[in-house]
Order: C-alpha cells, then structure tokens, then sequence
C-alpha cells in the first residue's frame, strides 16, 4: 500500500516489494524460512495487537462522517455495529465478506510441504491444533474489537485503513511489512516447490546444489514473482484481490483437495466398500467430506463470479486507480 504523501510511485513500490521477495524466495528449504516465521509472528501479533488497541483510543475511524457520504455515500454517522448483514446487502458484497475471512484461516496449500521436511512429521498435529487455536483467538478478538470500533461503513480491508489517527495507521501497519513479504515468499516457495519437484523428480539436481537446479529454482520464482506483480496491478486493491485467491485457490487447497484426499486414504486404508464396513464412523466422515467438497466447489464458481462482479464494479465507480497506475492507494 503506497503512501500518499510519498514521491515514489505506487508501481515503483510493487516492484521494489516484489525484487525484494524474490531474494528472500531463494533458500530451497524451510529450515531458513522457519527462523524468518518466527520473527514474522512476533510482528504479526504486535502489529494486530496496536491495531486494535488504536481503533479504541482514537476519537473517530478514518472517514468518519463524510460529507455527502464519500464516494459511496455511506460514510455518514456513528459506526454502525451488526451481528448480522444489513437489509439490502448484495449476494457479491456479502461473498466477498466471505472470501476475506476464509483467506484469513485457509493457509492449508502449505501443509504437506511442511510435513515433508519436518524431523518428526507425527508431531506435525500438535503443531497444527496449537497453531489454529491461537490463530482464531486472535484474529476473532482483533477483528471484533476494530470493528466494534469502526463499525460496517467505516471498516475496510485491510483494517489498517480504517484508523482515523495517521500516525497510529503508519504505526501498526509498519510491523506487519515484515508478515506481508513473508507470507509472499511462503506462498512463492512452495508452489514453485510444486513445480521444481515435478520437473527434477528423481534426478539429482532435485536434492543437491547443481547449477541447473539452481538456475531452474531462480528462474521458477522470477516467474512467479512477475506474474504476481502483474496480477497486484492490475487488482490494485486488497479486499477484491483476496476475495480472488480465495475462490480460485483455497477453495481448492482448503476444501475439495483434503475432502478428496480423505476419501483417498480411507479407500487405501479400509480398501472398497470402506464406507459401510466402519459403519456410523464411516458414513459420518463420507457425507461430512462430501459437504466439505461441496463447499469448495461452491467457493469457486460462485465465489469467482461475486470477486470478478465486485471488480468492475470498484472500476465502474471509480473508487480505485487504473491498471499500473501510479496513483495512491495508501491506506
């Protein structure tokens, strides 16, 4: 998110981000990039931590009543606080309401290439469940605290934006910089993992440090990282682009792959006919996956639409920059 007040351009700032996680893409194994999580989740919970703390100490959130309402003509009043969706909210707003929070807690693309390089991968469980319980208490207190604060026309994404106070905004912000360029390069090694693997299976450039299998690694990521430049560009804005990934890609890695893949290991484990022979145990867990996948399936047609909808309709009203513009888009 480029800085208004800034003389580089908004562009400038997406390439210097994505040459800076290309280098830090570089190291083929976990090992390095777990040391860089760690300092990653410190960052993370210090920078959500000031977030919520500044969204209840400031006077107002950022926009607060607007004249005429702002280019949406809802920026009017006193934060309004829902426990459910306001009369005459959209299928395609409340889809990508959907898609955002499901992003937040979907990261299990990730999961099989860390159970690969863990010592022990049966303690990979505990890790998970200790993970996941902290990830949803922190995030549901953040989340309800900011929004209590700045309520249903005041709240954006990210909520950042939605601090009325610069300096706290800038504050809060700069610690998650780190978390941002870590979850780009986490994301980025591990599908270009998927790729190096299928093309240098089973020879040696795979596990040994060869040139060719370095220049392979180092071109896979270029290619990687250009392609998401270019997506960042021409989505230039954060809620639409993770409603985006959301359906096209966790839809799958969250739901249909692992609702498939249980049903994969059942087979191999129980062999045909499995479903009837476990009995309730067997027929709770087929139609509980079959939801799972249905969901996934639901993510990805339906959820696709709402985030393409939602898409033109940001470039339809004006609220966003052009493609590879240099506008600011701070928030």
């Amino acid at each position: 998110m480029a800085n208004n007040n800034s003389g580089v351009c908004t562009v400038g700032y997406s390439a210097i981000t994505a040459v800076i996680s290309f280098i830090c893409s570089l190291p083929r194994t976990f090992d390095t990039l777990s040391k860089i999580a760690t300092l990653s989740a410190f960052f993370t919970f210090v920078s959500v931590l000031l977030a919520a703390i500044f969204a209840g100490i400031e006077d107002h959130p950022n926009g607060y009543d607007t004249p005429g309402g702002g280019k949406t003509g809802l920026l009017t009043g006193e934060p309004i606080v829902l426990a459910v969706p306001a009369k005459g909210t959209t299928f395609v707003a409340g889809m990508n309401a959907f898609l955002n929070i499901s992003y937040t807690f979907i990261g299990q693309i990730t999961l099989p290439s860390f159970i690969a390089e863990m010592k022990n991968p049966a303690d990979f469980p505990k890790a998970l469940w200790a993970v996941t319980i902290c990830e949803i208490i922190v995030f549901s207190l953040v989340g309800s605290v900011v929004y209590a604060y700045t309520g249903t026309q005041y709240n954006v994404a990210p909520a950042f934006g939605s601090l009325g106070n610069t300096l706290y905004k800038k504050v809060s912000f700069s610690f998650m910089i780190p978390t941002l360029i870590f979850l780009g390069v986490l994301y980025a090694s591990v599908s270009a993992r998927f790729i190096f693997f299928r093309i240098f299976e089973g020879t040696r450039h795979k596990g040994n440090h060869t040139v060719i299998g370095w220049s392979a690694w180092a071109g896979i990521l270029a290619i990687t990282w250009i392609l998401a430049f270019i997506v960042a560009e021409v989505i230039p804005f954060f809620s639409d682009l993770l409603s985006l990934m959301s359906s096209l890609f966790d839809s799958f890695f969250g739901f249909i792959f692992w609702g498939t893949a249980y049903f994969r290991m059942r087979r191999a484990d129980y062999g045909p006919g499995w479903v009837s022979r476990r009995g309730i145990r067997g027929l709770t867990g087929f139609v509980s996956n079959v939801i799972v996948i249905l969901i996934g399936c639901y993510m990805l047609t339906a959820g696709t639409y709402a985030t393409v909808q939602s898409i033109i309709d940001h470039y339809n009203a004006g609220t966003v920059k052009g493609v590879f513009a240099c506008g600011a888009d701070g928030i």
